[in-house]
């Protein structure tokens, strides 16, 4: 199969393919004219790194993953200690979005959105404290 074909079947574009193959994920054959040429176990390792990829895993995890993939005596468990490292950021992350939610929305509660100049949000990106109950006429941006 040529970039393209694999392209379409792998439904990764071209120019990740070629990174891929950059940074030693993929190697595929080269023809005489310098031409990729992929095998069928190319694609299956596109189509793994694009699943892979699509639930957030890491270059890295990705390599560490298709290591494993490849080792016929691996131990599942230590495919499982990958696939809870990356749990445990996606956890972490999920608490810090959280995190960042309440802080905006209580920021966008304490805004009146009327003419007023005087903005709790303005007034919290600047401090980096959500602002509470602020009333008056001036002095906030």
């Amino acid at each position: 199969m040529n970039i393209k074909d694999v392209a379409d079947r792998s439904g990764l574009p071209a120019k990740t393919i070629r990174y891929y193959e950059e940074i030693g994920l993929i190697r595929p054959l080269r023809a005489a004219n310098g031409y990729r040429s992929f095998r069928e176990s190319d694609l299956h390792k596109l189509t793994f790194l694009s699943r892979a990829r699509s639930l957030g895993f890491s270059i890295e995890d990705c390599r560490t993953l298709l290591a494993l993939y490849e080792d016929r005596a691996r131990a599942s468990a230590d495919v499982k200690a990958v696939a809870n490292a990356h749990l445990a950021r996606i956890a972490e992350k999920i608490a810090e979005l959280r995190a960042m939610e309440a802080a905006l929305r209580h920021l966008v509660g304490a805004c009146a959105g009327d003419a007023r100049p005087d903005c709790p949000i303005l007034a919290g990106l600047e401090t980096g404290l959500p602002q509470t109950g602020q009333t008056g006429s001036g002095g906030t941006r």
